[in-house]
């Protein structure tokens, strides 16, 4: 039950310890938009591979590079689920926050819980298009 508004005092702490998911949550819209954007080059070359005729021999060798296309995208897809993971948790975060204040409960735990969550699939997400960035580069490109 809410027994008294919170101070000005209180919400002003809230949304100060609020800025930083908040600029994490821009940081992550960017980085899912820079995957999703990897994402539509990887399906839109392997479309092209696949359209490649069996009789031109020509370009047939290029269909080799099909795997890797698969590689890449499913490294792009389990960064674009950790990124979007990492969202969730830092908008949960910022939603704690200021319940907790609302109701004047001890916040900071959780609130670090959140944080150490909210970065450690930010992490994964970053790890999984470096391997992929590793792999982007291949001779099969300078074909």
């Amino acid at each position: 039950m809410i027994t008294e508004t919170p101070s000005v005092t209180q919400l002003s702490q809230v949304i100060t310890q609020a800025i930083a998911p908040a600029f994490l949550l821009g940081a992550l819209a960017a980085f899912m938009s820079v995957l999703t954007l990897r994402m539509n080059r990887v399906v839109d070359r392997s479309q092209m591979l696949n359209a490649i005729d069996e009789s031109d021999t020509a370009r047939v060798r290029l269909k080799a590079d099909l795997p890797r296309m698969k590689q890449r995208a499913k490294l792009l897809n389990n960064a674009t689920f950790f990124a979007t993971l990492s969202a969730i948790f830092a908008t949960l975060l910022v939603m704690v926050a200021f319940v907790t204040a609302f109701f004047d409960i001890q916040h900071e735990r959780g609130i670090a819980v959140l944080f150490v969550i909210t970065l450690g699939f930010f992490a994964a997400a970053l790890v999984n298009f470096a391997r992929e960035t590793r792999i982007a580069l291949h001779e099969f490109d300078y074909h």
